[in-house]
């Protein structure tokens, strides 16, 4: 039993010492490369270079010059990036580095200083400082280089002939006269970039629209060579950028939009002024969603630009439009119904149709509903998710009328008198210019109980249902005169009188 014990024991321990340590998390956040250099800077601006130190490999240091020679080291770095055109949005946000850079797996490029005709690269370096403990630090390679390339740190000639507060008194760790500059550059730049606008937009009178879209882009882009010439603070150079290419993206985006809405209008200019629907909702509709996945494309390149996961971005609004499906059914039912009737078209605006067993004129095709007039002038709405479903008869889609009425004679009509009632019969349909006259128009069709049946199966060539009914009168009418002058009459359905006594005999058989 004891010796099963030590067995388990042992293998317990054989398999923690082949099992990897867990990696822990570095409270001073130099996880990443990008993070190191970011917690880097802002430990400078805060004037701890004490703590800042801990972002330099100085294991090639004397361990009693570290603690001197640290803090001066993390300032001197502090100038170089601030004072030359870094880009701290270079570095790699992953924890394993840039793995597509030429440099070692565990190595990340993170300036170059050309001094005295000599090239200085500096890096940095993952370092493991203890088991399970990877951290990005400056490598030591690199802070032996500060010191010398520290030297290209100096005022400029411009700068010697400023006021020596405008250089010497700082807002967020950048001289005064850099701010100035800046803001100077970007009235000038704007108005610059309105005149370009005009100019453009003069030339070309249709692209008025994109005046203002192509003024932010100018001046967006103005501004960011400002930038690169007189620099800020890394961290503030870092804002600055990323809000000037959001702007620049941004105003892209406004100028397709631009385009969208100038397509739109002359597409709408040149629609059948019947077909509603497609006016006042699909064509909206389809411009507002062009125009907000504009806006969308241009703010996800933005995102990817500035180095974050845009797929988990569109997986999180992939998740988020399903819950918004789930409690919407019925709405979107309603929304692909009324898509469905608008694409489609069984009937359009001011159109008359009978649905179900009800019958009105169409007066709006929404997205949500259908609103229609029936004949009693109330207003019946319909959801386009029951509507799209329906048997719909366009009554106004017609190309003309049928005229088919039954006449029933009488059974004494004799046979010439029946003759003589489809012969005239036929001449009135033929004398009607508005009549489409078949092979058989007038035809004898049944001996019934009480009446010889004549039927009349015609077109009327008109879609004006109004004028339908005048020519369906004077059809009539004429159809009737010529039954008189035939001496025939129309049959009226035998009722049989109320016997007592035939009832009562019917009873006692």
């Amino acid at each position: 039993m004891l010796a099963r014990l030590l067995s388990l024991v042992l293998l317990v321990g054989i398999l923690r010492a082949q099992t990897p340590a867990a990696e822990t998390t570095d409270p001073l956040g130099r996880d990443s490369p990008q993070s190191s250099v970011f917690r880097f800077l802002e430990a400078c601006h805060a004037r701890d270079y004490s703590k800042a130190a801990y972002y330099l490999d100085m294991r090639r240091l004397a361990p009693a010059e570290r603690a001197t020679a640290g803090p001066e080291l993390a300032r001197q770095l502090e100038d170089l990036l601030d004072d030359t055109p870094f880009d701290i949005a270079t570095l790699s946000r992953d924890t394993a580095g840039d793995q597509s850079d030429d440099l070692g797996a565990a190595q990340e490029h993170l300036d170059t200083f050309h001094v005295d005709g000599q090239t200085l690269d500096m890096q940095l370096e993952r370092v493991e400082l203890k088991p399970g403990l990877k951290v990005w630090l400056v490598s030591a390679a690199s802070v032996a280089m500060i010191r010398t390339a520290h030297q290209i740190v100096e005022e400029t000639p411009f700068e010697k002939k400023l006021p020596q507060w405008l250089v010497t008194f700082e807002i967020l760790d950048t001289p005064v006269w850099r701010w100035i500059a800046l803001l100077l550059a970007a009235f000038a730049l704007w108005f610059f970039a309105g005149a370009v606008a005009w100019a453009s937009t003069a030339a070309a009178r249709s692209l008025v629209a994109s005046k203002g879209p192509l003024r932010l882009c100018v001046a967006a882009g103005g501004f960011w060579k400002m930038l690169q010439l007189v620099p800020p603070a890394s961290l503030s150079r870092l804002v600055l950028e990323r809000a000037v290419q959001l702007i620049f993206f941004l105003g892209l985006a406004w100028a397709g939009t631009s385009i969208v809405d100038l397509v739109a209008t002359r597409w709408h200019s040149r629609l059948d002024p019947r077909v509603e629907a497609l006016s006042y909702s699909v064509l909206p509709l389809g411009r507002q969603i062009l125009k907000l996945s504009l806006y969308l494309i241009a703010f996800l390149s933005v995102l990817s630009g500035w180095g974050y996961s845009t797929s988990t971005i569109l997986a999180g609004l992939g998740v988020g439009g399903l819950a918004v499906a789930l409690a919407a059914q019925k709405t979107i039912e309603n929304l692909f119904g009324g898509i469905s009737v608008i694409g489609d078209r069984p009937v359009l605006v001011g159109d008359a149709c009978r649905f179900g067993d009800r019958t009105g004129t169409v007066m709006h095709i929404g997205l949500r509903s259908t609103r229609i007039r029936t004949a009693d002038r109330t207003v019946i709405s319909v959801p386009n998710g029951q509507f799209s479903t329906m048997a719909l008869e366009n009554i106004s889609g017609r190309d003309k009328i049928w005229f088919h009425p039954t006449l029933n004679l009488r059974r004494d009509t004799t046979s010439e008198q029946l003759s003589q009632v489809l012969a005239s019969f036929r001449a009135i349909l033929a004398s009607q210019p508005k009549v489409e006259l078949g092979k058989i128009p007038v035809r004898f069709v049944a001996v019934g109980a009480y009446s010889l049946d004549v039927e009349i199966a015609v077109y009327i060539t008109t879609v004006d249902y109004d004028e339908f009914l005048t020519l369906q009168q004077e059809l009539l009418l004429q159809l009737l005169q010529a039954v008189e002058r035939a001496g025939a009459a129309l049959a009226v359905p035998l009722q049989e009188s109320f016997d007592p006594q035939r009832a009562l005999e019917k009873g006692h058989g």
